[in-house]
């Protein structure tokens, strides 16, 4: 699903350019809007979430199963100059991962196959500061990228819980440090700017909280556990 809906907006916007790039110099659509100082906005999108893990022995990959999630936020955006663009983008973004951990984990212990597999439902408000770098406007289309920090709030951690993992509680930090890289294309419309983008996420921080048991099936083995992932945005202004 995520590769198919990052093929279908690689492939517009790829359309898009070139029916602008190819043709002759066009009217321009709402030509003074970039030149406002601020202007708003509001985003819908999809998300997909992983985690990265890096381990203390070698011992088999905790596999992360993810899912499509959805996305929506607000857009204030701060002119600089004709390139460069300072962006706030508060949203609330919903998730949810299951991880499936190998039976040798679990060698000399009692398990069920509910002890195999945990589900992470996550739900993050992000709240990202993020410079947009922009080439010069051709036609009604606008390619940029874009990179920045932002730090999310988890409302759905479960931190404070004094149960672990052997009373089935998979717990997660409730604040996330992310760094994020991205790019996406302005096109101009009749009345708005329409902004197709793909962004990736990277965790600065580690998210897990280790059971009271330092030599837990479930987070024994676990030097770090850090989400990744990839935001499709659909931005209107």
């Amino acid at each position: 699903m995520k590769r198919v809906l990052i093929i279908l907006i690689l492939l517009f916007v790829t359309l898009s350019a070139s029916a602008q790039l190819f043709s002759r110099e066009k009217i321009k659509n709402i030509e003074n809007f970039d030149k406002q100082r601020v202007s708003w906005g509001f985003y819908l999108g999809l998300n997909s979430y992983d985690y990265q893990f890096t381990y203390e022995q070698d011992q088999p990959d905790i596999l992360v199963d993810n899912s499509m999630g959805f996305s929506v936020g607000l857009v204030s955006n701060l002119r600089l100059n004709d390139y460069f663009d300072l962006r706030f983008e508060p949203g609330l973004f919903i998730t949810t991962r299951n991880l499936q951990y190998d039976p040798v984990y679990f060698a000399g212990l009692e398990s069920t196959s509910s002890d195999l597999m945990r589900e992470i439902k996550s739900t993050y408000v992000h709240f990202p500061l993020l410079l947009k770098v922009s080439t010069k406007r051709f036609n009604n289309i606008k390619p940029f990228i874009i990179g920045g920090f932002s730090t999310a709030l988890n409302l759905s951690s479960n931190q404070e819980n004094p149960d672990d993992n052997a009373a089935g509680q998979f717990r997660t930090k409730k604040s996330v440090l992310f760094y994020e890289l991205g790019f996406g294309v302005d096109l101009y419309n009749q009345y708005f700017k329409f902004t197709p983008s793909i962004r990736g996420v990277f965790a600065l921080n580690d998210e897990l909280i280790r059971d009271e048991d330092p030599n837990s099936p479930w987070t024994g083995n676990v030097t770090t556990m850090k989400t990744r992932g990839v935001f499709l945005n659909f931005t209107f202004q």
